[in-house]
């Protein structure tokens, strides 16, 4: 192994372990906790060598939620695997995107509520980006009726379930009434693509 070889790998290692302790210290602690000094102490380096990698929190926060959004994009393309029809997909994909966003609040807030150097809806997103979203695209695709614009409808799907994470989590609506909300949104989303299998 070249000596190029080796520090490349060392580095990538040292940015792993950042990225790493910034999502552990976040979920146990909130993302307020999370400052370049905590960190360097976390993972027994200097600040200048967290520096030499990320230029401070905001980077660092942002390669967390492009992490995050590679493990959304796998849960939700096996979500709907199982799923025997198209109603049954589109909650399946709901269901596993509201339990992602429950199980880890720190990454999902890093992933959609706190603002980074991060660009959406464009080419330039991050290849996990464009990859969580395409896999919502491809759950609301089935659904879509003549004269929609699936970007839109998919975007719109995406909206009611980031408000109802949103809403449950910040106490506005009630945990326990999570599911029937969930399902009203299918039903609604669904309601056209089932008229058009019984036509």
């Amino acid at each position: 192994m070249s000596i190029q070889t080796r520090r490349e790998r060392e580095r990538a290692e040292r940015e792993r372990l950042i990225v790493t302790a910034a999502r552990e210290l976040a979920e146990a602690e909130g993302w307020d906790a999370v400052t370049t000094r905590r960190l360097a102490a976390e993972i027994e380096y200097s600040q200048p060598v967290l520096y030499s990698h990320f230029k401070g929190k905001d980077a660092i926060m942002a390669a967390v939620a492009v992490q995050g959004f590679a493990e959304l994009a796998t849960e939700l393309r096996t979500a709907p695997t199982a799923a025997e029809g198209v109603r049954e997909a589109l909650a399946a994909v709901g269901e596993t995107y509201t339990a992602f966003a429950r199980r880890r609040p720190a990454l999902y807030d890093a992933m959609f509520t706190h603002t980074l150097d991060l660009p959406f809806a464009t080419a330039q997103a991050p290849a996990a980006l464009q990859e969580a979203f395409g896999e919502l695209h491809a759950a609301v695709g089935p659904i879509t009726a003549d004269g929609d614009e699936p970007g839109l409808l998919t975007e719109t799907y995406w909206a009611g379930l980031h408000g109802l994470v949103t809403l449950m989590r910040s106490g506005r609506l009630p945990a326990e009434g999570h599911a029937r909300r969930l399902a009203l949104l299918i039903g609604h989303f669904t309601a056209g693509a089932s008229r058009k299998a019984t036509a």
